[in-house]
């Protein structure tokens, strides 16, 4: 499959370029995301105040914006970073956290989509259903729907928006608007592991930063997320729990390769 071999081939890109990615990011996962970045070959930079978030997100190879702890200054930073983003040809990733949970994260998906554009957007179902405008119940900042027309919520959203949507969970959405690829990689406990969504939103911008094939760059962040987890989990002596697990993914996501990633890949249909 050919967006498969352009994922793959992307990680030894990032190793040799290693990109800039920009993080305004939740402080729950902040330093996990900085560890998922170096561990594929990027580097990070936690910039938030914006007295300099303009400056840093023209210099930097892509810009992520997570929610999951929003204030009114993190929001009005996202906008500023990413309206200069945009200015400068730099692709911006979202991380729709808790979306439509509480009136300040409407507004900030709300002001982010109207002065934005954005290159993909990661969330899990019921966030990315809030975004289609779908009836979804979202808990805190967990999903609490599976959701049987996700393929089509995905498809139909990135068409709206123009940019590639990525619905995580039991199985991964990946959708440009026209067609959806669908992975079944990761393993069970990377859901008693919080931030591994903040962490496949890192690993997204970092593999964008390198390629302006987008879709690609969703799928390989993805894949790497969950190729990671099932090595990790299954790697000798294996993790005691999801503790060890969690330390064992950064070492995973480091020795990743484009033969694992293009020998391990689950595709399956949505």
């Amino acid at each position: 499959m050919e967006v498969l071999e352009t994922a793959a081939a992307l990680v030894p890109l990032i190793r040799e370029k290693k990109p800039l990615i920009h993080h305004i990011t939740n402080y729950v996962t902040i330093n996990d995301c900085a560890n998922i970045t170096l561990a594929i070959g990027a580097s990070p930079i936690m910039a938030i105040d914006k007295a300099e978030v303009e400056e840093i997100a023209a210099k930097a190879a892509a810009l992520l914006l997570n929610i999951g702890t929003p204030t009114l200054a993190s929001i009005e930073s996202m906008l500023l970073a990413g309206k200069k983003a945009n200015e400068f040809g730099v692709p911006v990733i979202l991380d729709p956290v808790g979306a439509g949970f509480t009136q300040l994260r409407r507004m900030a998906v709300s002001n982010i989509l109207k002065t934005v554009k954005l290159a993909v957007i990661r969330g899990n179902a019921a966030e990315i259903g809030f975004l289609a405008g779908a009836n979804t119940n979202i808990k805190g900042v967990d999903s609490t729907i599976t959701g049987e027309n996700n393929d089509k919520i995905a498809r139909e959203l990135a068409a709206q928006l123009g940019c590639v949507v990525v619905i995580t969970g039991e199985k991964d959405l990946i959708s440009a608007g026209n067609k959806v690829y669908c992975t079944a990689n990761g393993h069970k406990m990377l859901t008693q592991i919080t931030g591994t969504g903040c962490m496949i939103s890192s690993l997204i911008a970092a593999f964008a930063a390198v390629t302006d094939n987008y879709l690609a760059a969703a799928l390989g962040g993805v894949l790497a997320m969950g190729i990671a987890g099932e090595t990790a989990y299954h790697s000798p002596g294996g993790p005691k729990g999801p503790g060890t697990l969690k330390v064992k993914i950064f070492d995973h996501i480091s020795t990743l390769t484009p033969d694992t990633i293009k020998g391990l890949a689950k595709l399956t249909n949505p």
